[in-house]
């Protein structure tokens, strides 16, 4: 099993932010994270989605206050769990560390705040 889950991600093709095409949009999640600021929440959301080979193609993360902010576009394409999945991980991860993290394709992101 480990052998050929490792050959599927050698062989996956990863999407770069510049592709514009609907179906690399389809493949693509946004990220949010919201907190009180502390250390190891890049490294907590960021080991989560290595886990699942979720390729991280953008990050920003701001402090406002003590605020925590952090915003990821992700490529879904190679991931090994599916999109429900990876939120229910992500959610799990805010409980545990008192966050709020969100998941959103990016076609329907861009829809809703129509960027």
């Amino acid at each position: 099993m480990k052998g050929s889950r490792m050959s599927e991600m050698n062989s996956c093709t990863v999407n770069t932010p510049s592709e514009k095409t609907d179906e690399a949009a389809s493949e693509r999640a946004i990220i949010t994270v919201l907190g009180a600021d502390r250390s190891g929440i890049v490294s907590a959301v960021s080991g989560v989605l290595a886990s699942q080979n979720v390729n991280i193609l953008d990050i920003s993360q701001t402090i406002l206050q003590g605020i925590f902010t952090m915003t990821m576009l992700v490529d879904l394409a190679c991931a090994t769990n599916d999109f429900s999945d990876t939120q229910k991980q992500l959610s799990e991860l805010a409980t545990k560390l008192d966050l709020q993290i969100t998941m959103q394709r990016e076609d329907v992101f861009k829809f809703m705040y129509r960027l």
